[in-house]
């Protein structure tokens, strides 16, 4: 259901809202009040902050409660140096409603923003980005992908030329499943991208096989998707107490060990967890600050999540 320029308008409403900013954000390129951890894209050399922001869960109908509790979760992500966030024409009607929270809050030209094609054919791929362009503003994005390969060759095509015209900074293609990575690893071999998409996590490690480090090897950075697998890492390690190593790479809560393991891979890699709660946001984002832990510690947390995980 589309959303009126009065639902939108509502979005503001919210006390809630003006709690989570305290005072003026920060504008890109300008650090949080705890130093973040960053990344530099290996084809343009742009820095970005280490954390991004899934929205495939931003879907609501008109006048949905959950509405306010949207624009409240990027505030918060925008306002402790969030910037990465992906989308995608096919998450409902996530693009509207971030097209509306990016321009109440004021913050568009501050984000670095993602989204995707998903059509087969060339004219429908076309229209798919240009309504993209309408529902979520400005004149370019940072990153265009082809969703889950659908249509890839194709639509390579048509985003390679408005590269080109700079309607995109970077371009790339993604996907969510292992059942895919022998396309995706093809795709990575015959095309010159800058960004691949994949799901990881410390318990989901199959891309960490030949896909991360064939995109290290070719200078594409990765986002990840499903850092948590779903919500199976909470629930494998379920109500145990961190472990003595947390402390080790500054980690408060699960949330951010799983999300400093994946940050930590070799290359440039940036998950982009699912989240639509300001606490979350909060978390999330703190996980890109401090120490991220180094090979040893990596195989040790490889250690402590298997034998929790079901087979």
């Amino acid at each position: 259901m589309s959303l009126s320029r009065r639902d939108l308008l509502k979005l503001g409403a919210g006390a809630g809202v003006t709690a989570a900013f305290g005072g003026l954000s920060p504008v890109f390129g300008q650090r949080p009040q705890q130093a973040m951890q960053m990344k530099t894209i290996p084809s343009s050399g742009q820095r970005v902050p280490a954390i991004g922001i899934g929205c495939r869960n931003y879907r609501a109908q008109a006048g949905s409660a959950e509405l306010p509790v949207f624009r409240d979760t990027f505030a918060m992500f925008h306002r402790l140096g969030g910037r990465v966030v992906d989308t995608s024409p096919n998450y409902g009607n996530s693009e509207e409603i971030i097209g509306g929270i990016m321009g109440e809050l004021g913050i568009r030209d501050d984000l670095w923003l993602a989204t995707k094609v998903d059509r087969e054919d060339q004219a429908g791929g076309v229209q798919r980005m240009n309504d993209s362009f309408e529902k979520l503003g400005g004149n370019r994005f940072d990153l265009m992908q082809v969703h889950n390969l659908r249509g890839v060759e194709i639509q390579l095509e048509t985003i390679k030329e408005w590269k080109e015209q700079r309607r995109f900074r970077h371009i790339g293609v993604t996907t969510s499943s292992a059942r895919q990575y022998e396309a995706l690893e093809s795709v990575m071999r015959n095309h010159d991208l800058d960004f691949i998409q994949v799901d990881f996590a410390l318990g989901n490690r199959g891309a960490a096989e030949r896909l991360l480090p064939l995109a290290q090897d070719r200078g594409m950075a990765v986002l990840v998707n499903l850092p948590f697998r779903r919500g199976r890492m909470f629930e494998a390690v379920g109500d145990r107490p961190l472990p003595d190593w947390a402390g080790d790479i500054d980690a408060k809560t699960w949330a951010q060990v799983f999300l400093k393991y994946v940050m930590a891979q070799p290359g440039t890699v940036i998950p982009i967890p699912g989240t639509t709660k300001p606490h979350h946001a909060e978390d999330n984002v703190r996980a890109a600050t401090g120490r991220l832990p180094d090979a040893n510690v990596r195989r040790e947390m490889e250690s402590f999540i298997d034998p929790l995980m079901p087979r």
